[in-house]
This record gives C-alpha cells, sequence and structure tokens, in this order.
C-alpha cells in the first residue's frame, strides 16, 4: 500500500474527476481498507478540500460542485522531495510511468503557492537527468538543495563550506552550473574561481550555501554535459568494489534493467557481460537478483560468498513457507 501522502494525492486525484465514487470502488482503486478510505478523506476536509459524502449502502464520496480547491498544501520540504520523487519517476523504464509522472509533476506545479513553485521549477531546470531514481541515504538537506538549485538557474556566484574526501575543511567560491544525481547522490558542477577550473562537489560534503548577488557569463564545461563531466571525474575514484558477473539474458534486457549503473557488453545472443562499481555490494546483489536470469559471479569473491548466504537464507525462508 502507498504511503499516506502519495495515497492521499492519488485519492485528490480521482476525486477531481468531478464523478461520483462508490466508497467500495473508491478503496479498491486505492488498495485500501473502507476505514482507511475514511481517514484519508477526512485529510482531505482538513486541508480544505470539500468532499461530501452520502451514506447507506451505496454511499460514496464526491467533491462538491463548483468548489474552488485551495492550494495544495504542503511544506518546503515536501515540496522538494515531491519534485525530485516525480522527476525520478520521470526517467522511469516501466511504461507509462515516465508519462504520467511528467502530467502530474505539472500539476502540482500549478497549484502551488509561488515560493514553493520557484524552488521546485529551479530544481527541475538545471538538475540533468541521468537515470538510477534519486538518491538516498545522501544526507542532503532540502534548502541547500533548492539554495544551490536557485544559484545555477540565477547564473550567480555561490558561497560554502566544503569537507573534502580527505576530511579538510575549506571555504569555496564557485560558479555554479548544473546539478546531477548519479549513483544515488547530489553532485553541483561548478567553476572554482579560487582554483580557476572546473570541480564537481558532493552535496552532502557541502554546507552552509550562500548566493552572492554577483551575476556571471556562461562558461564551456569541458564535456558533453554536466552528467558525463561527473561520470569522468568519478572514474577517476578508487571505489571499495568492482564487480563483474556473465548474465543468461540478452544484452539489450539487461541493458534496459540495470544499464545506467554499470557496463554492460554482449557476449552472444542469449548472454553478456556486466560490470559495476560500487561502495557496497547488496547493491549489486539486489541488482543480479531483479533480472530474473540465471547469473555467474566473476568477481569479486566477496560477492559470490554474500549471493550464497543470501540463497541459504531464501531457501530457509521458502522451506518454512511450505511447512517444512
Amino acid at each position: 500500500m502507498a504511503n499516506t501522502s502519495t495515497r492521499t494525492l492519488r485519492l485528490l486525484s480521482l476525486l477531481q474527476t468531478h464523478r461520483y465514487w462508490p466508497g467500495e470502488e473508491l478503496a479498491d482503486r486505492l488498495g485500501v481498507s473502507i476505514r482507511t478510505l475514511r481517514r484519508d478523506i477526512d485529510r482531505l476536509r482538513e486541508l480544505g478540500y470539500p468532499v461530501e459524502a452520502q451514506r447507506g449502502v451505496d454511499g460514496g464520496y464526491q467533491l462538491a460542485a463548483g468548489a474552488a480547491l485551495p492550494p495544495l498544501v504542503i511544506d518546503d520540504e515536501e515540496a522538494v522531495a515531491l519534485a525530485v520523487g516525480l522527476q525520478a519517476a520521470a526517467e522511469s523504464p516501466v511504461e507509462g510511468i515516465a508519462e504520467a509522472s511528467v502530467r502530474v509533476l505539472a500539476k502540482v506545479v500549478q497549484v502551488m503557492p509561488a515560493r514553493l513553485r520557484r524552488r521546485v521549477e529551479a530544481l527541475r531546470a538545471v538538475t540533468v537527468p541521468v537515470g538510477g531514481g534519486a538518491p538516498a541515504g545522501s544526507g542532503v538537506d532540502p534548502d541547500r538543495l533548492t539554495v544551490v538549485a536557485l544559484a545555477c538557474r540565477d547564473t550567480e556566484r555561490l558561497r560554502f563550506s566544503y569537507t573534502a574526501a580527505d576530511g579538510r575543511h575549506a571555504e569555496r567560491q564557485v560558479e555554479p552550473h548544473r546539478l546531477v544525481c548519479l549513483h544515488r547522490r547530489w553532485y553541483l558542477v561548478a567553476y572554482d574561481l579560487d582554483r580557476q577550473d572546473w570541480r564537481t562537489f558532493r552535496l552532502d560534503r557541502l554546507s552552509a550555501p550562500q548566493g552572492g548577488g554577483v551575476r556571471f557569463g556562461p562558461r564551456s564545461l569541458p564535456a558533453a554535459d554536466a552528467a558525463e563531466f561527473v561520470r569522468a571525474g568519478l572514474n577517476g575514484v578508487p571505489r571499495p568494489y568492482r564487480v563483474a558477473a556473465l548474465v543468461d539474458a540478452p544484452a539489450a534486457t539487461v541493458r534496459a534493467q540495470v544499464g545506467r549503473w554499470g557496463t554492460v557488453e554482449e557476449v552472444d545472443a542469449g548472454r553478456c557481460h556486466l560490470e559495476m562499481t560500487a561502495d557496497s555490494l547488496d547493491w549489486p546483489a539486489m541488482a543480479l537478483g531483479s533480472l530474473g536470469a540465471d547469473f555467474r559471479v566473476l568477481g569479486p569473491p566477496e560477492l559470490l560468498d554474500l549471493v550464497g548466504e543470501w540463497g541459504a537464507r531464501f531457501s530457509r525462508a521458502a522451506r518454512r513457507g511450505a511447512g517444512e
């Protein structure tokens, strides 16, 4: 079942079709119980949406005819989360999801208060789509993210404190270019005025960003786009694990599912070679398991051990489920 915020947006979308919804049908569309539906209806009413109810065996719900809907009631962090989530969904390979996400994001932005709309639209405008979903666990504060996004959009110089990988702290002044979400992290691509060169900054290592009000003219980025620039920088950074596997599936199929996180090369019509780098082996193990095809781990040995442990655990779960 979807979380409360997502479900409430879905409920509002259904009610906005201006048709009468029998309670059981509406609950079934949302995948919830009648009791949960009533709570969600009450939540919409608390937000100011005039939802009328008809009681009885054939009872149901509809929005009051001719009523003007209030603006979408969400706070700043929720607005940023919504934009990031829907933008990530707009890159989904699942049929129909991308188009629907673009439509709903456009609708939501239209009913946001002007202040929130400016922040969300700035984030959409300066983020380079790469794929792989929204970042998780990167520790980036939404306010920090939108301050940087606004500076990118407005071509305004940016000052911030930065902690390098070796733990050293420094004050930086840059001309921000674009934001990139890659390998589940946010990166800022900017021209470093102190180093007189282009640099990539991880946003979770960046603090206290401030726009100085000084505008700048655009410079030529030494790469096809910001995403390529970030990738090139990351390829020069040693990562703990380099994963390689032989997958019994066509290269095109594997590339469509996990190609954004690694390199897929065709071996023959029914097999391919997959390589990826990762900080943890949990993600490559999940990615390989999600392919729905047999595979052989070529390295590292730690991944082979992990797959064996997971396989044994799943086998025990299957036996217990069968009543053994």
